[in-house]
C-alpha cells in the first residue's frame, strides 16, 4: 500500500544503549536524556525536521525505549502529528522468519525499507538521534540533487589532532568523496562524517539488500555501506556544514554542550526565533528566586526554587537549591532537591535525586578533574560526601 507520496522521508537511529553515558542511560535511550534544563536530546534532530519541512519521520527505538516513546507520543509538540507521514515509532518486531533485534544501522534501516516505501520516496534522509546541532535539511537535500549524487554526507570541519576520532572524507574539489577512512591513525583530511546522510532511494535499497545477505557484514553505515558504494564508484559528495554541532555521546561532551548555553554570547543559541528547537513541555509554576539567592551566569528553568547560590550552571525543571546550598559548574535534570548547605560542583544530577543536608557530590573544576555523575532518583544522606568523578547509579 502506498501512501500519499513524499519526495523525502528522514529515518532517525535513536536505538542506542549510550553506554559511554554510564548512569544516565541504566533507564533512558541516549536521545530522550535531558538536555539545558528543559530539552531532551532529540528535540534537536526532530525540531531540524520540521524546520527543515520534513514532515515525515520514522524513529528507530530499540533500547529502553518507554521513556522516549512517550516523550515523543503523537508527534504534536514538533507539529508532527500528521495524518499523511508525521513521526512514527519504529521498534524491531516479529516477522516472517521471527523476531530479530537491529544488529546495526544498517539492518535498522534495513528493516523498515517497507515503512520507507510506502511513502514512494525519491530520497531518504538518515539522521541520529544524539547530537545537539541547528540545521537545514533542506539546503543538504537541494546540495545532492544537484551533484546528481547516489549519496550525500554531511561533513564538519575538525582540528586535524581530533580527526581520528572520526569517520573522515577526502574530496576533489567539488566535494566528490575519493576515500572514506574509520577513525584513522594518520588522518589526510579533517572533514569529518556528522552521521548525517541523504540516499536515493532505490540505490540504498539495493546496498541494504546486499548487506543483509552478506553473513560477515557488521550491518552498519560506516563500516560496511560507505565502503562499499565508494568501492563500486557511485556517485558520493560530502555536503560542508559550518556551525554548531556536538556529538553529547559522553559525559564530558554533554557537559560542554550544557556549558555551551551559557554567557553572554553562548556558542548554541536556543532562543532563535527563526530556528526554534521544539520540546514536551509539561505546565510549570515561574522560577522563585529567594532574598538570599545569589545566581550568576546559569540557566534556570520554570518550576526551580533557588534560595542558595548558582554559579555557571544548568537546572531543570522543579529543581530547589535551599539555602546555603551551593551549586558550580554543574548540571542538574528535573525534580531535584539540593539540601541546605549541601554542595554540588562539576558535576551531572540526573532526574529526582535528592543531595542530603551538608553532603558534598563532585570537585573543583580543573585540569585532570572528572565529572560527577548521579543517576536518577538517588538519594544521598545528609553529610555524605560523593568524590570527585564518581558515577552513581541504582
Amino acid at each position: 500500500m502506498i501512501f500519499r507520496k513524499k519526495e523525502c522521508v528522514a529515518m532517525l537511529l535513536a536505538g542506542g544503549q549510550g553506554s559511554r553515558l554510564y548512569a544516565l542511560t541504566t533507564k533512558t535511550a541516549k536521545p530522550a536524556v535531558s538536555f539545558g534544563g528543559k530539552y531532551r536530546i532529540i528535540d534537536f534532530t526532530l525540531s531540524n525536521c520540521v524546520n527543515s519541512g520534513f514532515d515525515t519521520v520514522g524513529v528507530l527505538t530499540q533500547y529502553q525505549p518507554l521513556v522516549l516513546n512517550e516523550y515523543i507520543g503523537n508527534g504534536l509538540p514538533w507539529d508532527l502529528d500528521r495524518a499523511f507521514g508525521g513521526v512514527k515509532i519504529l521498534p524491531p518486531y516479529q516477522g516472517h522468519d521471527g523476531a530479530d533485534w537491529y544488529k546495526g544501522t544498517a539492518n535498522a534501516i534495513y528493516q523498515n525499507l517497507a515503512f520507507i516505501n510506502r511513502y514512494d520516496a525519491d530520497y531518504v534522509l538518515i539522521l541520529s538521534g544524539d547530537h545537539i546541532y541547528k540545521m537545514d535539511y533542506s539546503k543538504m537535500l537541494d546540495f545532492h540533487k544537484s551533484t546528481g549524487a547516489d549519496c550525500t554526507i554531511a561533513v564538519i570541519d575538525v582540528p586535524i589532532e581530533e580527526a581520528s576520532r572520526f569517520g573522515i572524507m577526502s574530496t576533489n574539489e567539488d566535494n566528490s568523496i575519493y576515500k572514506f577512512s574509520e577513525k584513522p591513525k594518520n588522518p589526510d583530511s579533517t572533514k569529518a562524517s556528522m552521521g548525517i546522510y541523504i540516499f536515493n532511494r532505490k540505490k540504498l535499497a539495493d546496498y541494504l539488500i546486499a548487506d543483509e545477505n552478506d553473513p560477515n557484514s557488521s550491518n552498519d553505515f560506516g563500516k560496511n555501506i560507505i565502503p562499499a558504494m565508494l568501492a563500486n564508484g557511485e556517485r558520493m559528495y560530502a555536503y560542508p556544514f559550518e556551525g554548531y554541532w556536538k556529538d553529547v555521546g559522553t559525559i564530558s561532551s554533554l557537559w560542554e554542550a550544557n556549558m555551551d548555553l551559557l554567557g553572554s554570547t553562548p556558542a548554541l543559541n536556543l532562543n532563535d526565533e527563526s530556528w526554534r528547537i521544539f520540546a514536551r513541555h509539561s505546565a510549570s509554576a515561574p522560577q522563585y528566586v529567594g532574598d538570599s539567592a545569589v545566581i550568576e551566569n546559569s540557566n534556570i528553568t520554570e518550576g526551580c526554587e533557588i534560595y542558595g547560590t548558582v554559579k555557571n550552571s544548568v537546572l531543570g525543571t522543579g529543581v530547589k537549591v535551599m539555602a546555603g546550598a551551593h551549586v558550580e559548574d554543574s548540571v542538574i535534570f528535573g525534580d531535584c532537591v539540593i539540601g541546605e548547605g549541601a554542595t554540588v560542583k562539576y558535576s551531572i544530577i540526573d532526574t529526582g535525586v535528592t543531595v542530603g543536608a551538608g553532603a558534598s557530590v563532585g570537585g573543583e573544576r580543573g585540569d585532570g578533574a572528572e565529572i560527577a555523575v548521579v543517576g536518577a532518583d538517588i538519594e544521598i544522606a545528609a553529610g555524605a560526601t560523593v568524590e570527585a568523578g564518581a558515577m552513581l547509579s541504582e
